[in-house]
């Protein structure tokens, strides 16, 4: 299994910039990855030998509860700090390279495929071991305590150990869900989308949740909004709530993506919240 990552350097000075696709509207935004460039990277506190692209970020009036990167690491970089919020909770996903991953003191191997919830409060590092680089995507997002739950606990697994979960009635569009959606301590679900080729979700889905995609592989039509938009491999789909979207998986193998949504609580009665206080 192959999973894309930003392609990084610099196309070629006689490219048309329009003709990259790149799309922002009061209702999403699409991110293709041949404008996700060394130029766009950006470096982070706290990490050696690191570059990120951060394609989504807590945005008033827009996208408000999470943050996302992809994290590429040389050889012996990494970070024994690379969380500077102790409330924020997060995943990560291994695209390629070699990840060695300490979580309160234990230490985990994780490779392409690999995938790592990391509550608040984790003490946790992050090391390329590897000889190439280390190619991994980043979900955080502010945990919402609720009353009377208990924080969910770090857990480390993968792709390949995860069934798909079809949809009823079809077996060409399921959901890979490594955190069990009926844990109400969880309230963010990091998950992969999968569609077989002329797969498709058959309606506009329109609700509360946000949305961070991350194309893993593949090609599909997508709906955003009132626009349908042709998503490859690489490209970044950001949907704010009640962004409708549907898609068909167009080409003859799988179109995979990362799927990032809030869950589990109640709407906050103040604007610019997401919990009551």
């Amino acid at each position: 299994m192959t999973y894309a990552f930003p392609p990084g350097g610099m196309p070629p000075l006689t490219d048309d910039p329009a003709d990259a696709g790149a799309i922002f509207t009061e209702a999403y935004a699409f991110i293709p990855a041949s404008v996700m460039r060394d130029i766009v990277a950006s470096l982070l506190p706290g990490w050696d030998k690191t570059r990120a692209w951060i394609i989504a970020r807590p945005l008033t009036g827009f996208a408000e509860t999470f943050a996302q990167y992809a994290v590429e690491v040389a050889p012996g970089g990494g970070s024994t700090m690379p969380e500077p919020d102790a409330g924020a909770e997060g995943v990560l996903f291994v695209a390629e390279g070699e990840m060695r991953l300490t979580l309160d003191g234990a230490a985990h191997t994780l490779v392409a495929g690999g995938y790592a919830f990391l509550p608040p409060g984790t003490i946790w590092t992050v090391l390329n071991t590897g000889d190439s680089l280390l190619k991994f995507h980043w979900v955080r997002k502010r945990y919402e305590p609720a009353p009377g739950l208990p924080v969910p606990a770090a857990f480390v697994t993968s792709d390949a150990e995860n069934p798909i979960n079809w949809m009823p009635g079809t077996d060409k569009w399921g959901t890979t869900r490594f955190a069990d959606p009926n844990d109400l301590r969880h309230d963010m679900h990091v998950n992969i989308v999968t569609f077989k080729p002329e797969g498709r979700i058959p309606f506009a889905e329109t609700h509360i949740m946000e949305h961070g995609l991350y194309v893993l592989e593949g090609t599909a039509e997508y709906l955003l909004n009132r626009d349908w938009v042709s998503v490859k491999a690489g490209d970044f789909m950001w949907l704010r709530a009640w962004c409708p979207q549907a898609c068909i998986a167009t080409g003859d193998g799988p179109f995979r993506y990362l799927l990032y949504k809030d869950v589990n609580r109640h709407p906050s009665l103040t604007l610019g919240g997401w919990a009551a206080k």
